[in-house]
């Protein structure tokens, strides 16, 4: 579950939506928090909910650029 090369996370990640991604990460969030894990689940628990929140934060950022573009547009057709 490294993303040394890049492909890793993204495999194990990328189609994941971010409802599905956020839904996800809260339940491992719950997990961690709630306590009585090994340490290495716990760490893979740590690691999946890093890749979780790189989706979710990729998604966001995806619609934040959406959102400028379509606030851009109604300025640009009023100069033009």
């Amino acid at each position: 579950m490294t993303d040394d090369d890049g492909m890793t996370a993204a495999a194990a990640t990328g189609t994941l939506g971010y409802e599905q991604a956020r839904d996800e990460l809260i339940e491992v969030v719950r997990r961690l928090e709630a306590g009585g894990t090994t340490l290495e689940e716990s760490l893979a628990l740590w690691e999946r909910g890093e890749e979780l929140a790189k989706v979710c934060r990729h998604w966001l950022e995806g619609a934040r650029a959406r959102l400028d573009a379509a606030l851009a547009r109604p300025q640009e057709d009023e100069q033009g």
